[in-house]
C-alpha cells in the first residue's frame, strides 16, 4: 500500500492524495459569511456558518451518495474516498474519530459501501475531486466552489457552496442513474431541532428549504438553510426516518438503493434537540459514451449577527446588528435561487479569474500560495457589516475569533484584498479612520464595534499599524485613482502621521525614539528599523500625497524629516550587515501610556535593559516598511548597498533547513525535517536573556513579505526556496493548504502571499496617472513569454511580453473584466536594450493609436495620446522595434493552461 504521496503542481494546482488528503478542508463560501469546507476525500466538514467560528461542527449524514442500474445489475456508493486517505493504521489521536465512539466518519457516511481512491486538486476557489474504483462502471468527478470574481463583492459574498457532479459512462450500456444529496437541518444551531424541512419548486428551481420556527427573526439563532439544483428530474424524502439505533441510515439507504425516494413523507417539525435529515435526488439516463454535469447547491442565511465577544449591555443582552447578507436575500431558498439562476455567469467569471491568474508566468507553488490563501476571505475570519463594510478578526480559534478589529499591524502585511477586492479595502482605511482615530491622532489599532462606537485611547498606538495606514491609504488611492476619495480621507491620515511627532519622533528628526508597540504584542525600546522603515516610508507616501493635494509646504517638511532620518539610521543603526535595534532603557520616561513595568511583566533583564527586545539581532522584517516602498515605487529608505546586504543577511542567518537543534519555548509552525524563516536570530551573538515573544517561531506571512522583498533586491533563487517551504510545510498530511495557522486559523497575516506575485511580476499600479507598470523577474528573456495577472480598482486582466532577441519586443494589456483607462505603459526593456532610434506602434481592438516612447530607469514608456479605455476585445499591442504587421482586431491569444482532472504533471 502507498502510504504517501508526493504533492506536485501544475500550472499553479496542488494535487493531494494518500495522507496528504488527511488534513485537507477547503473553505466554500462568502466574504464575510461563513463557510463550510471540503475535506480531502469528499466529505463536508467544519460547517462554520453560524456567525463563529465552528472547527469540528458537522452536519451529520451530509454527503453525496450514487445509485446506477443497467438491467438486473446495479451499485449504490457514497462518493467519497476512504476516511484519512490511504489509511495505514489507527492513531489515537486521529482526528477523523467520532467523538469518543472511535467509528471513523461516520457522520460523513464513511461506512457505508464508497470509492477505494481519491485524488483532490485545487486551485482555489475550485476543487476538483476525482474518485475511482474498480468496481466502478462509471465514473464520478467534483467540482466544489464558490463565487469568486475580483472588483465583485457582491457576487463573492453570496453564502452558498457549489458542487457539480460530472457521472461519465464508458460502457456500451446504458445506465439509470440517481445522485443524492442529504442535509441535516441546522437553523438555529447549537439550539437546533424543532425545524421544518420542506420540498420547494419555483421558477426552475427545486431543493428542500430549512427553516427553525423555535427561533424568532430577531433571535440571533435566527437562520434557514437551503439544498436546491436546477435539474428536472428529482426525487426527495422531507426528512429520515425517526427510529431508534440506526434505523434512520439504514432506511436511507434501502430507499437509495433503489433509486427512488419516499415523497410521501409529510414535513413537520423535528423533535426539539434532534434535526432531522432530508434527502434530494436528481435522476438521469446515462447513454453509453455518454456524460451528464449535475449542479447541486447548498445555501444558509442569518439575518443578525450578535457580537458574542462582548460585555452584555444593561438589560444583559449583547449586541447584534443585521448582516450584510440580510440586506440582500431574505433567506437561504432566496439565496439559491440567485445564485443558480446565475450559475453560468458566476462560474464563467469566476473561472476566468482562476485561467488568468494561472497564466502568471511564475512557479506553480507561488500561484498555490496566492490562490490558496486567498480562501481566508471566505473564512470566519472575515465578517460583513450591514452597509457591507469589512470588518475581520486576525485569525480563528476553534469556536471563536481570535484578535478582534482588523488590528491594523496584522493586516498590514495582506496585500490580497487590495488588489482583488479593493472596494472593501478601501472601506476598511475609511471606517478605521472615522472611528478609531482621537483627536490628537491617536489610533486605536483595532475598531470597535459596533460600527460608530469609539473606543477608548488609553493604551499604546502601534506604531507600524497607524504608519501602516498611511503606506495603505496611498495604495488605495493609486489602485482606485480616486482623488476625491483621497481628499476626503487625507486630514485624518495626516493627523495619524504627524502624531509620530507628539509620541515616537517628539524632536522630528525622522528617528522613532520612543516606545513602539508593534506586531509582536511588545514595546521596542528605542529605534528599531521595523517601525523605522514605516516612518520613513509614511513620510514618502506623505510627501506626495501632499504635493498631488497642492500641500507643498507639508511635503517639503515630510521630504525634510525624511532625509534626516534615513541618514541617522545608516549612521547609527547599520552594523555592517544588517541593521539592529538601539535598545534605550530610557524611551519610555513621560510615556503617557506606559504602564508600571510589575503590571506588564516585562521588567529589566540582568543587564539593566528592558525585556522583550531584540538589540543586535537580525529581526527577519527589519525592512517591512522598504517592502511597502518597493510595491508603492517610493524609492530606496536607506541607501541601497545596506538595504541589499540586509535583505541577504536574514536569509542568511534566518533561514533553517531542519529544526531538530532549534530550542523554541514558543509555538511550533515549522518542525522536525521542515524548513521555515525565524524571526529573528542573533548571529553576532547579544541574543537578549528574554527576547521578544514569537522571536523562536516561523509566521508564513512574514515569510512571504522576506520572500517579496528578496525577490525586488534581485535573489529570487532565495526567495522561491522561503515560498517553497511554506507550501511543503502546508502539503494536508500535517496541515491544511487552505488554513496557514498562526494565533488562529486562517490567519491574515498569510495573505502577504499576494506581494511575492507582486514582487515576481514586477506589477504596479498608478491609476491617478493612468499608469501601469510591469518589471517580471524571471521568466522573460529573448524568445520566451512573460504573462501576468493584474488587477486594479476598475478592471483586471493579463499583460503579456514577448522579446525575440533581435532588439524588438511586443507587449500587450488585455483587460479581461471591467476597464482600465490607460496612457502610460512602463515596460522592460530586451536584454541589451532598443537599437537606436527604435520606433513603438501601437494598436487599440486592432486600430492603431498615437503612441510615442521615451526611455527611462525602469526600462521604457510608452505613452497613448490620448488615453484609451480598455476593455474585453479592445486589447492594447505594442510592437518596438518590430516589423509593421497590423494586429487582427479583438485576436487575442488564448487564457491560462486549463487543469487536466488528476493531471500531476509540472
Amino acid at each position: 500500500m502507498i502510504a504517501d504521496m508526493k504533492h506536485e503542481a501544475a500550472h499553479g494546482i496542488g494535487v493531494y492524495e494518500g495522507r496528504q488528503l488527511d488534513a485537507v478542508a477547503m473553505p466554500i463560501g462568502g466574504i464575510g459569511t461563513g463557510c463550510v469546507s471540503l475535506g480531502g476525500w469528499g466529505q463536508l466538514r467544519d460547517w462554520e456558518i453560524f456567525g463563529r467560528p465552528g472547527k469540528g461542527i458537522t452536519n451529520d449524514m451530509a454527503f453525496f451518495t450514487l445509485h446506477a442500474r443497467s438491467g438486473g445489475e446495479s451499485f449504490t456508493k457514497v462518493l467519497q474516498g476512504p476516511a484519512g486517505g490511504l489509511r495505514v493504521g489507527p492513531a489515537a489521536d486521529d482526528p477523523f474519530k467520532d467523538g469518543a465512539s472511535g467509528h471513523w466518519g461516520r457522520a460523513h457516511g464513511a461506512g457505508m459501501p464508497h470509492v477505494s481512491e481519491c485524488t483532490f486538486a485545487a486551485h482555489y476557489p475550485f476543487a476538483d475531486l476525482t474518485l475511482s474504483d474498480g468496481t466502478l462502471p462509471v465514473r464520478a468527478s467534483l467540482t466544489a466552489w464558490n463565487p469568486f470574481i475580483p472588483l465583485n463583492d457582491r457576487d463573492s459574498s453570496i453564502p452558498c457552496a457549489v458542487f457539480q457532479w460530472t457521472i461519465e459512462n464508458p460502457t456500451r450500456r446504458s445506465f439509470d442513474c440517481t445522485l443524492f444529496a442529504n442535509l441535516t437541518n441546522l437553523a438555529g444551531h447549537p439550539e437546533t431541532g424543532g425545524g421544518l424541512n420542506e420540498y420547494r419548486e419555483a421558477g426552475g428551481i427545486r431543493g428542500i428549504s430549512f427553516t427553525n420556527p423555535r427561533h424568532p427573526a430577531d433571535s440571533p439563532l435566527a437562520g434557514t438553510m437551503a439544498l436546491a439544483t436546477t435539474h428536472r428530474g428529482v426525487t426527495w424524502l422531507a426528512h429520515w426516518m425517526r427510529g431508534g439505533w440506526f434505523d434512520a441510515l439504514t432506511d436511507f439507504w434501502r430507499q437509495a438503493s433503489t433509486g427512488r425516494l419516499d415523497e410521501s413523507v409529510r414535513p413537520e417539525p423535528s423533535v426539539p434537540g434532534r434535526p432531522d435529515v432530508s434527502s434530494l435526488g436528481l435522476s438521469f439516463r446515462l447513454a453509453p459514451g455518454a456524460s451528464r454535469t449535475l449542479p447541486i447547491l447548498i445555501a444558509w442565511h442569518r439575518p443578525l449577527q450578535e457580537m458574542y465577544w462582548a460585555a452584555p449591555g444593561p438589560e444583559g443582552r449583547l449586541p447584534r446588528w443585521k448582516t450584510h447578507m440580510a440586506t440582500i436575500w431574505t433567506d437561504a431558498w432566496e439565496v439559491a435561487a440567485y445564485a443558480l439562476a446565475n450559475l453560468p455567469r458566476l462560474e464563467r467569471e469566476t473561472r476566468l479569474y482562476d485561467e488568468t491568474l494561472r497564466s502568471t508566468t511564475v512557479p506553480g507553488f507561488v500561484l498555490e500560495s496566492v490562490s490558496a490563501t486567498s480562501s481566508t476571505l471566505k473564512s470566519p475570519t472575515c465578517l460583513r457589516l450591514p452597509g457591507g463594510e469589512m470588518w475581520a478578526w486576525e485569525g480563528c480559534h476553534d469556536e471563536s475569533g481570535c484578535c478582534a478589529g482588523s488590528c491594523t499591524h496584522v493586516w498590514n502585511y495582506q496585500q490580497t484584498l487590495p488588489y482583488l477586492f479593493p472596494g472593501l479595502e478601501r472601506g476598511l482605511r475609511e471606517t478605521e479612520y472615522a472611528n478609531s482615530l482621537g483627536p490628537d491622532g491617536h489610533m486605536l489599532f483595532r475598531m470597535p464595534l459596533p460600527l460608530g462606537e469609539k473606543g477608548r485611547h488609553d493604551s499604546h498606538a502601534a506604531a507600524d499599524g497607524q504608519l501602516g495606514g498611511v503606506l495603505k491609504l496611498y495604495r488605495e488611492w493609486r489602485v482606485s485613482g480616486d482623488d476625491g476619495w483621497l481628499a476626503r480621507l487625507w486630514p485624518a491620515a495626516k493627523a495619524s502621521l504627524e502624531y509620530a511627532w507628539r509620541h515616537w519622533d517628539r524632536d522630528r528628526d525622522g528617528v522613532m525614539e520612543g516606545l513602539q508597540h508593534n506586531t509582536y504584542d511588545i514595546e521596542f525600546w528605542g529605534p528599531n528599523t521595523l517601525c523605522g522603515s514605516f516612518y520613513l516610508a509614511a513620510l514618502r507616501a506623505g510627501e506626495e500625497i501632499a504635493r498631488h493635494l497642492g500641500d507643498a509646504a507639508s511635503a517639503e517638511r515630510y521630504r525634510a524629516v525624511f532625509e534626516q532620518g534615513r541618514a541617522w539610521t545608516d549612521a547609527h543603526l547599520w552594523n555592517g550587515e544588517y541593521f539592529e535595534q538601539r535598545v534605550d532603557a530610557g524611551a519610555g520616561a513621560n510615556d503617557p501610556y506606559q504602564r508600571p513595568a510589575a503590571e506588564m511583566g516585562t521588567g529589566v533583564d540582568a543587564a539593566g535593559q528592558p525585556k522583550y527586545q531584540y538589540g543586535g539581532g537580525c529581526l527577519a522584517d527589519q525592512l517591512l516598511g522598504q517592502l511597502f516602498a518597493e510595491m508603492l515605487e517610493l524609492g530606496d529608505l536607506y541607501d541601497a548597498a545596506h538595504i541589499d546586504a540586509a535583505v541577504l543577511a536574514v536569509f542568511q542567518h534566518n533561514w533553517q533547513t531542519g529544526f531538530f537543534d532549534h530550542a523554541n519555548p514558543q509555538r511550533i509552525y515549522a518542525q522536525d525535517e521542515e524548513s521555515g524563516l525565524l524571526l529573528c536570530t542573533w548571529p553576532r551573538g547579544g541574543r537578549p536573556a528574554f527576547p521578544f515573544p514569537y522571536s523562536e517561531e516561523v509566521w508564513t506571512g512574514i515569510e512571504y513579505t522576506t520572500a517579496a522583498l528578496l525577490v525586488y533586491r534581485g535573489l529570487v533563487n532565495e526567495a522561491l526556496a522561503v515560498v517553497k517551504a511554506v507550501r511543503d510545510r502546508h502539503d494536508g498530511s500535517r496541515r491544511n493548504p487552505f488554513d496557514e495557522f498562526e494565533c488562529g486559523h486562517h490567519y491574515a497575516r498569510a495573505m502577504a502571499s499576494w506581494a511575492v506575485l507582486l514582487a515576481l511580476t514586477g506589477f504596479a499600479s498608478d491609476l491617478p496617472s493612468r499608469r501601469l507598470a510591469f518589471a517580471p523577474r524571471m521568466g522573460h528573456g529573448p524568445g520566451r513569454d512573460f504573462a501576468s495577472f493584474f488587477s486594479v480598482g476598475t478592471g483586471w486582466g493579463l499583460y503579456r511580453q514577448r522579446f525575440t532577441g533581435r532588439g524588438a519586443a511586443r507587449y500587450e494589456i488585455e483587460v479581461r473584466y471591467g476597464s482600465v483607462l490607460l496612457e502610460t505603459l512602463s515596460v522592460p526593456e530586451p536584454p541589451g536594450g532598443f537599437p537606436t532610434g527604435a520606433s513603438a506602434r501601437a494598436f487599440v481592438g486592432g486600430r492603431e493609436a498615437p503612441v510615442s516612447r521615451a526611455e527611462t530607469a525602469r526600462g521604457t514608456d510608452v505613452r497613448l495620446r490620448p488615453a484609451r479605455e480598455l476593455r474585453p476585445g479592445r486589447t492594447l499591442v505594442v510592437e518596438v522595434g518590430s516589423g509593421r504587421k497590423r494586429p487582427m482586431a479583438g485576436k487575442a491569444r488564448a487564457g491560462g493552461p486549463k487543469a487536466v482532472r488528476g493531471s500531476r504533471t509540472r
